[in-house]
């Protein structure tokens, strides 16, 4: 069904929410990304909650756009004769070095033609439409409190109107603030314009410092805005996505909460701001790396304060995305065995820590923490696990965990030459040098022409489709060339790739996971197919929602978007991708060389 998934995401590093056309906020998680919703239509119509803005005779649907070079979304209205626009924010206000993320957001209701005539309709559903509920009218504000969370609407409409649902002309413009107790005292509308010129101004600083490909700059710099709102400011951590359940098959209890930092994914986001030439993310992830690492073992995924206890709980009580069912919070992932994790670490690690921009100082301060990742690579690199995409109960020996534990200790021995470690770099690097003859000789399956999901075996696995990117094997190599052809032959449908094709524990998967197929376009440029490359690049992102961004999954056989959304590692694969065959394109064409021509 067009439209599913055809939301607008606006935050400041402590606030994320999901828009709707219909100018619905349907999910808003507070005081934390991974915090119950206050908002969460999107996952049950009539219990969820949501804010919207409307005419009394019901909803009308928009038409979205991003202020360029913002988070700042903008949806206008046309109902008869009159027309409207509504602005959305989240204050994200720099201030010296630092800045001003309130727990807030803004809306902004401007008349562009004719005397629209209006409703607000406020239904907040506190700790997922679970707590009750009792809006209360103080001086400025319309007050909720309940579940332990304190909510002030504050507007320069009259309180009553909100409370009531009351109609209303709109004849000039009037805003909403919505605050988790950031404020006690209205704001004027002056300091509410203030705030959404800042926001822009200070989107657009952030903007104006991505260095972007000649290949779909445009997309890159969405996808790396949307990129920043997955980076919780408070601890560094960056989660998977903004969302819990939205299947990536309708009709499955394949449904995730993919609110958390998962190690391996926020490893990937560091990577792609490096490529974009934006360090800051990187460190502060790095730093988060530390503490959750100082306080205990490593696990794959973690709350975003850091938090390891993460209880998958169903909530029958929701009725799903679009009917679904099968709604949950927490995720079980935080207990498995992944064992490509610590080589992702250290991929991380040695992006920040050898960038002449990090000081030798704070770089050395991490040592002990590559030598934990890396002796414990070593010592899970021939033990089976549940692999990248985290199968519940199939414990076995994946080719790509197998590659990411060569890789970390490989890193790792580049890292320690770094920071003065010579004697520990030369044993680590004898070490890697003979992971790596096993995973080309094991990984590869010569009668099946590809590397495999698992080492002995011969079913393929889109993972094997990083192993030029990570170094193992070189891409232009017989084995992975005849890879990308078996790939093809075997995972693609309709032009999207699958992460594989066998069952798992709920089954036959029918999604294409989005990533896999940015993955296949670059894996492509490697191997100098660079017009195939540029073909399912431009496929695959044609099918982003209107305004850019991309979910977890594909289906593609409608070419609807399902899956988690946005989801960070989509847009990941999307920069990288875009970047890899700009640079293809560019040393082909002669683009290389200072005020050279580039087909922007």
């Amino acid at each position: 069904m067009p439209g599913w998934l055809d939301h607008g995401v606006i935050g400041n590093g402590r606030v994320l929410a999901l828009v709707a056309p219909s100018s619905a906020i349907e999910w808003l998680c507070l005081p934390r990304f991974d915090s119950p919703s206050v908002f969460g239509r999107l996952l049950d119509e009539a219990k969820g909650g949501a804010l919207v803005i409307r005419p009394p005779e019901g909803e009308l649907e928009g038409r979205s756009c991003y202020v360029r070079g913002t988070n700042v979304l903008c949806t206008e209205f046309a109902h008869g004769e009159h027309r409207f626009r509504v602005i959305d924010f989240a204050p994200r206000v720099p201030r010296g070095l630092g800045v001003y993320t309130p727990l807030e957001l803004v809306r902004i209701i401007e008349p562009i033609a004719g005397a629209p005539r209006l409703v607000i309709d406020y239904d907040p559903r506190p700790d997922f439409g679970r707590a009750a509920v009792h809006l209360s009218e103080g001086a400025s504000a319309l007050e909720l409190h309940a579940a332990g969370i304190e909510l002030s609407l504050f507007s320069d409409l009259p309180i009553s109107f909100i409370a009531n649902r009351q109609p209303f002309v709109l004849r000039r413009p009037i805003f909403l603030l919505l605050s988790a107790g950031s404020r006690r005292e209205a704001p004027r509308a002056s300091e509410v314009h203030q705030l959404y010129e800042d926001t822009v101004a200070g989107w657009r600083a952030w903007a104006r410092s991505c260095a972007l490909p000649s290949f779909a700059p445009a997309a890159v710099l969405r996808s790396a805005l949307c990129l920043k709102l997955h980076a919780y400011a408070d601890t560094g951590a960056i989660v998977a996505a903004a969302t819990t359940s939205i299947p990536e098959a309708m009709g499955t209890e394949r449904t995730w909460d993919y609110r958390y930092c998962w190690l391996r994914d926020a490893a990937f986001v560091v990577e792609a701001f490096r490529r974009i030439s934006h360090l800051a993310e990187g460190e502060q992830f790095v730093a988060f790396l530390r503490d959750v690492a100082e306080a205990g073992p490593l696990q794959p995924v973690y709350g975003v304060g850091g938090e390891r206890d993460l209880e998958e709980v169903m909530l029958p009580h929701l009725a799903g995305f679009h009917g679904n069912g099968h709604v949950r919070t927490g995720n079980a992932a935080s207990s498995q065995r992944q064992h490509d994790l610590n080589g992702e670490l250290v991929l991380c690690l040695e992006t920040v820590l050898s960038d002449p921009r990090i000081s030798p100082e704070d770089a050395t301060t991490y040592l002990p923490l590559v030598e934990r990742l890396v002796e414990q690579a070593i010592e899970l690199a021939p033990l089976p696990d549940t692999g990248i995409w985290e199968f519940r109960t199939l414990l076995r020996h994946h080719t790509f965990s197998r590659a990411m534990c060569w890789a970390g200790i490989e890193r790792g021995a580049r890292l320690a030459r770094h920071l003065g470690k010579p004697e520990l770099a030369e044993r680590w690097r004898a070490i890697a040098n003979r992971e790596r003859e096993i995973v080309l000789e094991r990984g590869y399956h010569p009668r099946a022409g590809l590397f495999a999901q698992v080492l002995d075996g011969e079913l393929p696995d889109a993972s094997g489709l990083l192993l030029p990117t990570l170094g193992v094997v070189d891409a232009r190599d017989p084995r992975f060339l005849s890879t990308l052809e078996a790939y093809e032959r075997l995972l693609v449908r309709h032009g999207f790739l699958l992460r594989y094709a066998n069952r798992d524990d709920f089954g036959e998967t029918t999604s294409a996971f989005t990533l896999c197929s940015f993955w296949w376009a670059e894996a492509l440029a490697l191997s100098g197919q660079l017009e195939r490359a540029r073909e399912v690049f431009e496929h695959v992102a044609a099918h982003a929602n209107p305004l850019g961004l991309f979910s977890e999954d594909i289906d593609p056989a409608t070419g609807r978007l399902l899956g988690n959304f946005p989801q960070a590692y989509t847009h990941v694969g999307l920069i990288h991708a875009a970047i890899t065959i700009g640079e293809h394109l560019d040393a082909r064409d002669g683009h290389v060389r200072a005020w050279s021509t580039v087909p922007w």
